[in-house]
């Protein structure tokens, strides 16, 4: 069964994009390029504030 995970190998921050490039099967940085794209979009603060709470409720890889 696949899980939503934080990425322990391809992080940066905390690993919450590599996480999602990983359960889509999709390269970590079109996850970060659509995610700075989104931040600019949005002012910031929103996807900020998402990203956060994304950090504490994903939980982080075990491999």
């Amino acid at each position: 069964m696949k899980r939503l995970m934080r990425s322990q190998d391809s992080r940066i921050i905390t690993g919450v994009c590599g996480g999602i490039g990983k359960y889509f099967n999709v390269d970590p940085t079109v996850i970060r390029i659509i995610a700075v794209i989104l931040a600019i979009i949005t002012t910031g603060w929103p996807f900020l504030i998402a990203y956060v709470i994304a950090t504490f409720i994903i939980p982080m890889d075990k491999d």
